[in-house]
């Protein structure tokens, strides 16, 4: 069970969300902290890193690249195409020769030959999802990708985008807080054998019990424009933690553990990639796998912390727009 499928390729059932290490919650790490996290990531036996040509508009790539590339076969590397910067701006763009373009400048930043798994970011609705997934399989029958993958898509789209080439891999937010892909992805990947890679797993550390106050977070932390860390609807999610804190405890493990613990009992083809920038938080995340927590307690999490319980959206309207997932 601590091992999963995406398609050829097996992995560990949790890897890493590297996008933290550039982008998104405010300033990132200096160097040197980076490449321990990143290398202290492969000794604590992650073989699955996510990064995207998104993330720092290119910096995380480079990153990765630099700091990966001597140990490239000793795991699976993703990234994204479809979204990206230009002249400081995000850019979505989906058609067929900025995709091409854009593979070819995260071989370079990755400083590799070819990415075992490569998600179109977003689905840009002014091309269709059958252009964007013919130039990605043109892609792999270049050799340059090895997978294609789709990220936060509606279970119809994935089927219309599996009938041009096989989709390996779907990735959208899952959790206990956010169930959007219960309506039908989750279900639909399982059906056309494809791995479900679940970001954001411990809810942007609502659920590790260590954010408490959403004031401290920077300026440019993206989690501020989120409904549900405005201050006080944040407060109502906050009523949820003790019993689940207390949960995690009584199961001996963390309140992150439990979160990730209940995320890979959703199924066999569910792939967690939690982010952190520090080594201790990544240590415990690897944790999960050494646990074998009963049902029971996953059924108590499950019913602690649902959408039925959790207050606000998972995205401001704006960027709900860009996405095509199901919402209940």
């Amino acid at each position: 069970m601590n091992r999963r499928r995406i398609a050829d390729l097996e992995v560990k059932a949790i890897g890493l969300g590297c996008m933290s290490l550039s982008h998104g919650y405010g300033p990132p790490p200096p160097r040197a902290q980076a490449e321990a996290l990143l290398l202290g990531a492969l000794d604590a036996g992650v073989d699955f890193f996510d990064t995207a040509a998104l993330y720092g508009f290119g910096h995380n790539e480079t990153l990765v690249g630099e700091i990966l590339a001597p140990h490239r076969e000793r795991f699976v590397l993703a990234s994204k195409c479809g979204l990206h910067g230009v002249d400081g701006k995000r850019v979505m763009d989906g058609r067929p020769d900025t995709l091409k373009w854009s593979c070819e400048q995260s071989l370079q930043r990755l400083r590799t030959d070819r990415i075992d798994l490569f998600y179109l970011h977003r689905w840009d609705k002014r091309v269709p999802i059958e252009d964007s997934v013919g130039a990605l399989a043109d892609l792999v029958r270049e050799g340059k990708v090895r997978h294609i993958g789709l990220s936060e898509v509606s279970a119809a789209t994935l089927r219309r985008a599996h009938a041009v080439h096989p989709i390996a891999a779907v990735q959208t937010e899952y959790s206990l807080w956010t169930r959007n892909p219960e309506i039908a992805v989750l279900d639909t990947c399982r059906e056309i054998g494809a791995a479900f890679v679940a970001f954001s797993p411990v809810a942007r550390a609502f659920l590790t019990g260590r954010l408490r106050d959403p004031s401290v977070l920077d300026p440019k932390d993206l989690r501020r424009g989120m409904p549900r860390f405005a201050p006080e609807t944040y407060a109502q999610n906050l009523a949820l933690l003790p019993a689940y804190e207390a949960l995690a405890a009584e199961a001996g493990c963390t309140p992150a553990q439990l979160a990730l613990a209940w995320l890979l009992s959703r199924g066999g083809h569910v792939i967690a990639i939690p982010g952190t920038t520090q080594l201790a938080h990544l240590q415990e995340n690897m944790g999960t796998l050494a646990l074998d927590l009963p049902a029971e307690v996953l059924a108590r999490a499950d019913a602690l912390i649902n959408r039925q319980t959790v207050a606000g959206d998972r995205y401001a309207p704006a960027t709900l727009a860009e996405v095509d997932t199901e919402t209940f």
